[in-house]
């Protein structure tokens, strides 16, 4: 078997800077878009929708399925050249600054840096009762082939579940003298994710001196991952995110000297 081509760099920098979406040829820009109006179905809300597709940049538009959704209803599926093109050197993610650990290397790093399990308190806050995320990094489960953090041994987990209420979430970490809060939220009409987590991270700033509050971590499927200043917490984790690379970003933050207050916590004190 050959070994995998390693793309050398005139043809990194023969890549294209713009692209446009690939149909079937390299080019065309051609899309498949879904989108459900509030019209029955009839040929006015055809009509409609193909109106929408060409406001959106696709033209020529082809309406390629029409189903009603009730009496009031219609759910369509459009494809489409777009007009819009893509400039790559404009992009803006968030990489992954930290290594990816095996489960053996986080509970090493563990033991040898902190010298006792690291803490970990987990809920889903509001109204949110959607605990499928948090569950799926918390739970020893697990996610994607993947075992939660429950599994780990030099991590003691406290799932809270769903429904909690920011004070609730604040003296469990009190309790438990957290070392990191993980909370998901999957609801975002409204914005409620954006609420609930500003709500929290505030909560949590007036709780604690400054300087103790625990790693804040927030996760879900609409939170925008550069969005962690603005929200008052350290780290964002969007959809797809695994329980080894929570454990990963944990270890790195927690054991890192540039958080002394974090390697060795004060004894509780006794009433």
């Amino acid at each position: 078997m050959s070994a995998p081509h390693t793309p050398d760099l005139g043809e990194a920098q023969a890549r294209p800077s713009v692209i446009r979406p690939y149909g079937d040829m390299t080019g065309d820009g051609m899309v498949q878009v879904s989108f459900t109006l509030p019209v029955p179905h009839d040929k006015r809300a055809e009509g409609a929708a193909l109106q929408l597709a060409a406001k959106m940049g696709l033209s020529p538009a082809l309406l390629v399925h029409a189903k009603g959704m009730g009496p009031d209803h219609t759910f369509f599926v459009v494809y489409g050249s777009v007009t819009h093109l893509v400039e790559l050197d404009k992009v803006q993610v968030v990489e992954r600054d930290f290594p990816l650990l095996s489960a053996k290397e986080v509970n090493a790093a563990i033991k040898k840096q902190l010298q006792r399990p690291l803490v970990v308190v987990g809920a889903c806050i509001g109204t949110d009762a959607h605990t499928v995320g948090i569950d799926a990094i918390l739970n020893i489960k697990g996610f994607a082939g993947e075992k939660g953090l429950e599994y780990y041994s030099e991590i003691t987990v406290v799932n809270l579940g769903a429904q909690v209420l920011v004070p609730e979430l604040v003296e469990a970490a009190r309790e438990h003298r957290a070392d990191a809060v993980l909370v998901s939220q999957v609801v975002t009409q409204r914005d409620a994710h954006i609420h609930n987590t500003t709500q929290m991270s505030a909560a949590f700033r007036e709780a604690y001196p400054a300087g103790e509050v625990p790693l804040l971590i927030a996760g879900g499927p609409r939170f925008e991952e550069g969005s962690a200043a603005t929200l008052g917490v350290d780290r964002i984790f969007g959809k797809g995110t695994t329980p080894g690379e929570v454990a990963s970003y944990l270890v790195h933050e927690l054991t890192s000297p540039r958080r002394p207050t974090r390697q060795a916590r004060p004894e509780r004190k006794s009433a």
